[in-house]
């Protein structure tokens, strides 16, 4: 396998929107060298959106994380999504106490790409060619405007099998990551393939795997909790959200990022209020008990999170905040 070193002069995410200008610095053939010729190594993708994807770039360790934003997009009545179990009233007046709508949120989608030096690993894929007509599925895009090629990434890590996750494992009927090998919860795969979800709310899903997954089940490893991904990076099981959800542990040379998936779906109804009910958490008393328990060590260890619904870069710490956390986004931290 080709050795990805990393240069420390690379240039560091500082305000978290834009495009940055300089690619990663990378070795060997493998690695794209420029922007240009990431878009270059993926021409004949739909890339006819009239501004660049939003990527932020940032130093972990001797590690390089890279979070693209797939898309976005104005979700209306958030009471319908986030508290469910409450009283419309008391959503939008949470919303209102920290300075946003009452009337609509918006919902954001980060995949993440880390550089560990021998691998490219992509955690999850965005919704892909299916979302593009709605502005998302701009992963492979965000890929390119960073440098780096499809045939890059070498591990493709699923942290549950939502459609919002999985989409974009395929591009036109092919594997979009050609030269990538896929770990991914057994629970989480065993659930959505077995045949005893049609005709059931879940069928959907079941179908989209069946698409999207299982037709990489042969370069596939399963794993549960505590398993060790790639150097550096380790599972941790928190279900709830769906019946396999998995979060991770990053470290490098000191540091640690933990990447959080769907544990928390908004910055302030997930966090300030981890036991409100979420539409989406399909064990919602499991997914609130996850949340206290990823967020409580994330408080306790006063380490960085990746969230992948929160607000753009999607980075930031979490405190406790009288019955539940606030969300403090991530600043100049991982510049020095």
């Amino acid at each position: 396998m080709t050795r990805f070193t990393i240069d420390r002069r690379t240039m560091l995410g500082t305000a978290g929107l834009g495009v940055l200008a300089a690619p990663a610095i990378l070795s060997g053939q493998a690695f794209a060298q420029t922007a240009q010729a990431g878009a270059e190594a993926n021409k004949g993708l739909p890339m006819d959106h009239a501004m660049p994807p939003e990527v932020n770039r940032f130093k972990l360790g001797d590690f390089e994380v890279l979070a693209i934003r797939d898309g976005f997009g104005a979700v209306p009545k958030p009471n319908e999504t986030f508290g469910t179990d409450q009283a419309p009233d008391a959503v939008a007046a949470l919303l209102e106490k920290n300075f946003l709508p009452a009337d609509q949120f918006v919902n954001s989608y980060a995949p993440v790409a880390i550089n560990t030096g021998s691998d490219l690993v992509l955690f999850d894929t965005g919704f892909g060619e299916g979302g593009r007509a709605k502005g998302n599925g701009r992963l492979i895009e965000g890929l390119a405007a960073a440098g780096y090629k499809r045939e890059d990434v070498t591990i493709v890590v699923l942290t549950h099998m939502h459609g919002d996750h999985i989409g974009g494992l395929m591009e036109k009927g092919a594997p979009a990551f050609p030269n990538a090998r896929y770990v991914a919860g057994q629970v989480e795969y065993d659930f959505w393939t077995d045949t005893a979800r049609v005709g059931t709310p879940a069928e959907n899903g079941h179908k989209g795997v069946l698409a999207n997954v299982k037709p990489l089940a042969e370069k596939m490893t399963f794993i549960g909790d505590g398993a060790d991904v790639a150097s550096g990076i380790t599972s941790m099981a928190a279900f709830g959200h769906s019946p396999g959800h998995m979060v991770f542990n990053v470290e490098s040379a000191g540091k640690r990022l933990v990447l959080t998936a769907d544990t928390a779906n908004h910055y302030v109804l997930s966090l300030q209020k981890p036991d409100w009910q979420v539409r989406f958490d399909m064990d919602k008393a499991k997914a609130a008990e996850s949340r206290r328990k990823v967020f409580d060590m994330i408080a306790a260890d006063k380490v960085a999170f990746l969230g992948y619904h929160m607000p753009f870069p999607a980075v930031g710490y979490a405190e406790k905040f009288e019955d539940g956390y606030r969300f403090v986004p991530k600043s100049y931290q991982f510049e020095i």
